[in-house]
């Protein structure tokens, strides 16, 4: 890469060279590096025609590559720029030869942080301060308005964030703070989840509304800016974006023209139809599933007085998913909630294009519907609409695969340092790699968050790190600890989305674990726990199946292994064909058929419709026979090769 300047600027964006990243106005660009490269050799040769061969050379320069990878990297690009191939402003292609970087462009030195807020704020390094916003008090007392509570609150949030300057924490964990605490901001500090916070209070009297609110520095209880809105109820979304108006004002926080035509679009003229959106969301995040159909019925019934509302929208597709996820275990799972889930978001996009947790919504239901390419696009573009928001980001991230998903996940844990679940993600990608260590480093992170957060309310659950710590660790040969794990995983199951399925997952790793210390009781009893929440599991049915062969007793093992295979039948037949090859894989594990396992671990990972299938290979219990063998070597080094 020529090293002439460290900057270059062209249209709205940035490139600087010294940090490695890409800013539009101001705003951080999620790219990959081997993106960030290819923009870095084009701008740096402005109007000049860079071949393909020059390209390859550059950016993969001991690597033998097809057409394709750089057609695909130069499409990313162009996406990131918002760049039109038929008429384009930045990168031309000159057919059957390379391409061309056809904007002016400037270059100089780094210039200062481009996220840092100004103002009475303070100045700050790296990343942006962080606000919390929480709950506004119910001066009058009336219960019937109880819901603006949190209602204000959600969209004072919103708004901050629109403004994209400084770093805008969960509101749910913040509430759940402060709840522990008696109400104490203080516990912002200790728990070191933010370094301002919005407190306020609302009084409702007749028609009327009064808003009042201030930003208080946590560590000094300073009061940094004060803020007042009075006006009509019917009024409100007027009055809460004008309190954030008063902020960014006394606190010197830039409003750009995107920003401030960017807050309050979403809002509604029906005051009844934002009250019922308002409790739908509080409803869903209960994370209550008997609570799950009294806020569809809240989100419809906001569609119905205000059918351009995009925010139901949004709230009936997590809605919808959530329904789906509480299925995603069973072998045959609710596909109609998922497909309505999709539906309702894309129906959401459609009334805000610029809508960016819309955008990251389709992302992460995209995922669940096996469209990977697809997610990535949305992904992408929801950080590009708004790359300060934590949540954007690790959508790219569970979107992403290999080098891509490990820069966005650690951008959101930058951003949100107490979501212990990018562990669990990050450490998907260091075991397809087979990097072990790594894997457990992450994990141990993970999960130390996570038992901190045990019992406490949470609007995105983590669940399954000390299954999976378990798992790497049986592969790595301490029984003792693996064990550790998989229990500590079913001590802390509780009620929570996703609970169940990581029991019945630690339940089977306990199995695996008296399968080689030869107590095939034992084993059976873990294995039929696994199977009391999930009655038809292929993994579980085979290790049943193994611990009877290991009695003697081949007819009962031939029964189960005959329930594992109608298992992987409802598999294929439920559409999820990655762990239906999987189930066929340990089952000719199980029966020593080597040779076929790994034929069938080859077309799963062939076939696979997402790049991360086929991730726990490395470490699962049944495949440890294979390991050595030329064949399985193969599986994990193209395994580890998706995963770079």
């Amino acid at each position: 890469m020529p090293a002439e300047r460290s900057i270059y600027r062209f249209g709205p964006f940035t490139l600087d060279t010294v940090s490695f990243r890409l800013y539009r106005a101001g705003a951080a660009v999620s790219l990959s590096p081997k993106i960030v490269d290819l923009l870095h050799y084009l701008v740096a040769r402005p109007s000049t025609l860079v071949t393909k061969e020059e390209l390859f050379k550059a950016l993969w320069p001991d690597v033998a590559v097809t057409d394709n990878a750089l057609t695909q990297a130069v499409s990313e690009l162009r996406h990131a720029l918002g760049d039109d191939p038929a008429s384009p402003v930045y990168i031309q292609t000159v057919a059957r030869r390379g391409y061309r970087f056809v904007a002016s462009v400037e270059t100089g030195v780094p210039p200062r942080s481009t996220v840092e807020p100004a103002g009475p704020a303070g100045a700050v390094t790296g990343l942006p301060r962080s606000i919390a916003v929480t709950d506004f008090t119910n001066v009058s007392g009336d219960p019937g308005y109880a819901w603006l509570a949190t209602g204000i609150a959600e969209t004072v949030t919103n708004d901050l964030r629109e403004l994209g300057t400084l770093r805008v924490m969960d509101r749910v964990q913040v509430a759940e703070a402060l709840r522990r605490e008696g109400g104490s901001i203080g516990v912002l500090r200790t728990e070191r989840l933010a370094d301002l916070a919005v407190v306020g209070s609302f009084q409702h009297a007749g028609d009327r509304l009064r808003i009042t609110a201030r930003v208080i520095d946590v560590a000094t209880n300073e009061a940094l800016a004060d803020a007042k809105a009075d006006g009509a109820l019917a009024d409100v979304f007027d009055l809460q974006d004008r309190i954030v108006a008063q902020f960014a004002a006394q606190l010197g926080l830039s409003i750009g023209a995107t920003s401030e035509r960017r807050v309050g679009i979403r809002e509604t003229s029906s005051l009844e139809a934002y009250q019922r959106f308002t409790e739908g969301r509080v409803a869903l995040e209960s994370l209550d599933a008997a609570r799950v159909p009294e806020a569809i019925a809240d989100f419809e019934r906001a569609l119905e007085l205000d059918p351009r509302y995009a925010l139901p929208e949004v709230g009936l597709a997590n809605a919808r998913f959530f329904q789906y996820e509480c299925s995603r275990a069973r072998n045959q799972p609710d596909a109609g909630a998922l497909a309505a889930a999709i539906d309702h978001v894309r129906r959401a996009i459609e009334l805000d294009k610029a809508f960016a947790e819309a955008h990251a919504t389709l992302a992460f239901l995209l995922v669940g519907a096996g469209r990977a390419r697809e997610a990535l696009v949305a992904a992408r573009r929801a950080v590009l609409l708004e790359p300060a928001y934590w949540g954007n980001q690790f959508r790219l991230g569970h979107a992403a695969w290999g080098e891509d998903r490990l820069r966005a996940l650690e951008r959101a844990l930058e951003l949100y340092p107490e979501f212990p679940f990018v562990h669990f993600e990050m450490a998907m990608v260091h075991i397809a790699r087979g990097a072990m260590e790594r894997a457990e480093q992450s994990l141990r992170e993970g999960t130390a968050v996570q038992d901190r957060q045990i019992g406490r309310r949470q609007r995105f659950p983590a669940r399954g790190l000390h299954w999976l710590l378990g798992l790497v660790r049986l592969a790595r040969g301490d029984a003792h600890e693996a064990s550790a794990e998989f229990e500590r995983e079913i001590e802390t199951s509780g009620p929570q989305l996703y609970a169940a399925e990581f029991a019945m997952n630690a339940f089977d790793g306990l199995g695996f674990v008296r399968l080689a210390a030869g107590q095939h009781d034992e084993a059976i009893a873990a294995f039929r726990q696994a199977l009391e929440r999930y009655p038809e599991h292929a993994r579980s049915r085979l290790g049943v199946a193994e611990a009877l062969r290991a009695q003697g007793r081949k007819a009962d093992a031939d029964a189960e292994s005959a329930a594992a295979r109608g298992a992987t039948a409802e598999l294929r037949c439920g559409g999820r064909g990655t762990e239906a090859l999987m189930a066929e894989a340990f089952e000719h594990a199980v029966f020593d058929r080597r040779d076929q396992a790994v034929a069938t671990l080859e077309r799963l990972i062939t076939e696979a419709d997402l790049p991360s299938a086929g991730w726990t290979i490395p470490i699962e219990p049944f495949f440890r026979r294979l390991h050595g063998s030329p064949g399985f070597e193969r599986v994990l080094a193209s395994l580890a090769e998706r995963a770079r």
